[in-house]
């Protein structure tokens, strides 16, 4: 079993309105509580960034289409 969980950061840090990095999809409050976080509490983050880049990547492939 793995013990820690690495950091999403891909060192292309750009927030959105929402306070949301564009590269890694964590919120700013996430990544400030990175360190702090136990792996549980990790592992809840990636999945919520993995959740927002999905929609986030829909919604731009279906904007897309009509432009």
């Amino acid at each position: 079993m793995v013990s820690s969980v690495e950091k999403p950061c891909i060192k292309r840090c750009c927030l959105n309105e929402k306070d949301v990095c564009m590269g890694c999809f964590r919120t700013l409050d996430d990544m400030k509580h990175w360190h702090k976080a136990d792996r549980s509490e990790k592992v809840v983050m990636l999945n919520h960034a993995k959740e927002r880049e999905a929609a986030y990547t829909l919604s731009h492939k279906s904007h897309k289409k009509f432009t």
